[in-house]
């Protein structure tokens, strides 16, 4: 799909360093797609949370880590 946006070009330059991205393009297509990897991921976590009866708590993990240190 085409579409006109108006992006903030220090914005845009970010995105494109941090990506890596050879045109703008590429870029923006790489960001929107992260972009909706990670919401996608958290929707899993929030549906998923508690579901896992086998996991350690915090409590769990620090009493485990001062037993073996001592």
């Amino acid at each position: 799909m085409k579409t006109t946006v108006e992006i903030p070009d220090d914005e845009l330059a970010d995105v494109v360093r941090h990506t890596g991205a050879r045109t703008k393009k590429e870029a923006v297509s790489m960001a929107v797609a992260e972009y909706n990897r990670r919401h996608r991921m958290a929707k899993l976590a929030v549906e998923l949370r508690g579901s896992c009866q086998s996991m350690m708590t915090a409590v769990d993990l620090q009493s485990q880590r001062a037993t073996r240190q001592g």
